[in-house]
Order: structure tokens, then sequence, then C-alpha cells
């Protein structure tokens, strides 16, 4: 899709469509990757579509700022990933729900369909990702289930790739050590 292009600005994308179709198009290609990512930082379904929605407007308020220095995919995930962290950072989510409260929740919102899904090796697979602290967990989560590069996830994250090949290495290792504590067995390729 035209939206892919690393090198086209909103100048070049407002050519082709107007705003409200461009917005629309990114919703419809990124909208479910994005809550996916949201999800992972705040483990709240609800409140992962809701940040999207505000990425989305932040999109719409800043197209014109865009200049097409990084993919328009990456410019999204930023957005996501800040949005994620002020959520997390803000005053009404720690007075609201502390972390013990959270992962009670999670176990009570549990039903028998799910319990079959978290069955399923990739699901705890994912489970055990999640349970990183969130620099590893960053990093695992864009490197293997979102297919970023390492240029790619420096650029996201504003941190050099030297500082991603570490979190990268270390975040590998104590996944390693999650997983064979979980009975996985760890194949060194």
């Amino acid at each position: 899709m035209y939206l892919e292009e690393k090198s086209e600005s909103y100048y070049a994308l407002a050519k082709e469509k107007t705003i409200d179709a461009i917005i629309e198009d990114l919703m419809a290609e990124y909208g479910t990757e994005l809550t996916s990512l949201a999800y992972s930082y705040v483990k709240d379904a609800a409140q992962a579509k809701d940040i999207v929605q505000m990425v989305f407007i932040r999109c719409y308020q800043n197209l014109h700022k865009f200049k097409g220095e990084s993919s328009v995919k990456t410019w999204l995930y930023r957005i996501t990933k800040n949005q994620c962290k002020d959520y997390l950072k803000s005053s009404y989510f720690r007075r609201i729900f502390s972390f013990a409260k959270l992962e009670k929740e999670e176990l009570l919102e549990l039903n028998p369909e799910v319990n079959l899904l978290t069955k399923d090796r990739e699901t705890r697979v994912k489970k055990i990702v999640l349970s990183l602290s969130p620099k590893y967990k960053e990093i695992i989560f864009l490197y293997y289930y979102k297919d970023f590069s390492v240029e790619e996830i420096s650029e996201i994250l504003k941190i050099s790739a030297n500082t991603v090949k570490t979190r990268l290495t270390r975040g590998r290792d104590r996944l390693k050590k999650l997983l064979e504590e979980e009975g996985f067995e760890w194949e060194d390729i």
C-alpha cells in the first residue's frame, strides 16, 4: 500500500487522498496491530482500544507534521507506545489500579474458553513474554511479533541500535530461563 513507503510525507499522501481517507486507511491497516501493542502495555482490552482511538486522533491532528523520515507504521507505533506510557504514568491509573488488583482481575476474567486457549503453547509463550520487564517485553514484542528490524525498533523507542541489540540479547536470555521453568525445551539455533 502507498502508506508503507518510508519516503512519503504528508504532502505526498495528501495529493492522493483527503486526510479523512488517509486516516481511514491507516485505521484499517494498523488498527489491530496497534491495539495489540497497546494491550501488551496496559493488559486491558477496552483501555487498549481507547488508547488506539487517541492515537488516531493524534495522527489526524498531526499528520501535516509527518515528514516521512520514518515509515508511517513506525510513527504510529511510536505514538501508541507513548500514549500507553502516558496512561500508565497517569495519576488516575496509579490511584485506581494497583498491580495486585490487575493480576486478580485477570484471573477473575478467565472463562472456560480462555482457559482452553491458555493451554495452547503459543498463548503460554505470549504470557511469558508479557511477564518480562517492560524494556525487554517491548523489544521482544516488536522484534518477534511485529517483525521490526533493530533499526526500526531503535527509531520507535528512540534508543540506539546497540541498546536494542543488548536488550534483545538480555530479553532472550530471560525468556529462555522463564520458558525452561515452564517446561519448554529450548533449541539453540
